[in-house]
């Protein structure tokens, strides 16, 4: 819409104190414009160009981004995860958010818009100020004034928790996988502490469920998980114990080769809890297979089975189950649902990259072809950083499809997992004059449609909420 003289985005009109505050585009580049109202402007503290009259001209740098979470609290994360329902969409490239607004704005969950861990930032060449700073004005924006979170997500060492706390993200989830030992490794003696407090005893924890340990079942919960166990606890009393920071604090033991069986579920929460941890969530390596960008590949009556274990688990003692990895888990997302009693978070990061993808797909086949012929050379490369599991030989060649049957691929589960984990190698590909390959391309594609991609991003992940019994508020 045109307003005072600019190309303004509407839901993007705010005030504060004597100025009106708004986003506009100007050509390829989207700007903040701030006007007084009457008399003399207002020192907000934007740094920008003197347009006269007092208006002010403002880039979207991080330095801003700090001065519209200051006036505009909407714009800032804020905890969410004592809501029953919360749902994390890691955006790697920082244009997703206005996607995901359209969903969350008529659905009944708390988003965390801004959700990436550190190897994805390493893979993407972002930072956590870059992160927040996309969604903060994607949020201001988009009008979006419901509240989102901030999530430093599979954070592994202290340097990096304190790195996004310091940014006031307004969740953690700490990996403990590097603490996390096999399931066959030498078992400990039992220590008598140990036997007094889990051998011989029923654990009624309601709902039907009962559960007990055998001798080995106990060695190896206290063999696999107790390192683990003792990382959280430091953790937790280093930032979280007296309130050092306001963050919601999420543990995370799935990164593993093996399920995380329910005694063994029961058994860390015991020792947390007992350890006087505070956690809003938990999330469990479950059984099967939540791998990377598809369906999951398992025993769904065992999930479903399981997971009801784990729900009740996670009543017992107070907090949410997590679900990792839940990129495009539809046929087990009404089970998640179902036995979570509808209180869980869910976490997606790459289905958003593959919705960006078929974007291109579809409004430049010939791009996409180039971007897939070159996933397909370096796929091993990326192969070190995820356990995918796609067969290569079953993807169609791209070059023996019609222009009308490539966005087809983003259909095809091992085409999906070949771009999935490629997206930093693609991103980052210089030619010899470095210059991007494919990067600036592919942001000038999306950036010209930015509105069939918020479309698709509505339409993908508004399918995820539906399938989990999300209602519309």
């Amino acid at each position: 819409m045109r307003y005072l003289g600019f190309d303004a985005y509407e839901k993007s009109i705010h005030t504060t104190g004597s100025s009106v505050v708004f986003m506009a585009r100007e050509g390829d580049e989207i700007v903040i414009i701030c006007v007084p109202k009457a008399g003399a402007p207002e020192p907000l503290g934007f740094t920008g160009q003197d347009l006269g009259d007092g208006r002010l001209r403002v880039p979207l740098t991080h330095e801003n981004a700090g001065v519209l979470r200051k006036h505009f609290p909407f714009t800032a994360p804020v905890r969410g995860l004592q809501r029953d329902r919360s749902f994390g969409v890691g955006d790697r490239l920082g244009i997703a958010t206005p996607g995901h607004i359209q969903v969350f704005e008529t659905c009944d969950v708390f988003p965390v818009f801004a959700q990436q861990s550190i190897r994805e930032l390493n893979l993407t060449g972002r930072t956590y100020e870059d992160v927040l700073d996309a969604v903060s004005f994607a949020v201001f924006k988009e009008g979006f004034t419901k509240g989102f979170g901030a999530d430093g997500d599979h954070l592994k060492t202290v340097k990096d928790v304190e790195y996004a706390l310091s940014l006031g993200f307004s969740m953690i989830t700490l990996d403990c996988s590097d603490y996390i030992k096999p399931e066959d490794a030498d078992p400990s003696p039992l220590s008598q502490t140990y036997r007094d407090k889990y051998l011989n005893k029923a654990f009624i924890l309601g709902e039907g469920i009962t559960l007990s340990f055998t001798e080995k079942e106990l060695q190896q919960s206290i063999g696999v998980y107790a390192e683990a166990i003792g990382f959280a606890r430091d953790i937790y009393a280093r930032f979280f114990k007296d309130r050092r920071y306001e963050a919601d604090f999420e543990i995370s033991i799935d990164e593993t080769s093996t399920p995380t069986t329910p005694l063994q579920h029961f058994f860390v929460a015991q020792e947390l809890m007992d350890a006087g941890v505070s956690f809003a969530t938990l999330a469990p390596r479950f059984c099967g297979e939540f791998q990377k960008g598809i369906d999951y590949r398992g025993d769904a009556a065992q999930f479903e089975a399981e997971i009801k274990i784990h729900g009740v688990i996670a009543r017992h003692f107070g907090y949410k189950l997590s679900i990792h990895s839940g990129s495009d888990k539809f046929s087990v997302f009404p089970s998640i649902g179902r036995e979570t009693q509808g209180v869980f978070h869910v976490k997606t990061a790459g289905t958003n990259w593959l919705e960006a993808m078929r974007v291109v797909a579809l409004a430049d086949p010939g791009l996409y072809r180039e971007v897939h012929c070159y996933a397909l050379a370096v796929f091993e490369e990326a192969a070190a950083y995820y356990h995918v599991t796609p067969d290569l030989a079953r993807i169609p060649p791209v070059d023996s499809l019609t222009d009308g049957e490539v966005p087809g691929l983003l259909d095809h589960p091992d085409a999906r997992q070949l771009i999935h984990i490629t997206y930093g190698l693609i991103l980052n590909k210089k030619n010899p004059d470095g210059s991007y390959t494919f990067k600036d391309r592919l942001y000038r594609l999306w950036r010209s449609h930015e509105g069939l991609y918020a479309e698709r991003l509505a339409a993908h992940i508004g399918k995820h909420l539906t399938l989990l019994g999300v209602e519309k508020s």
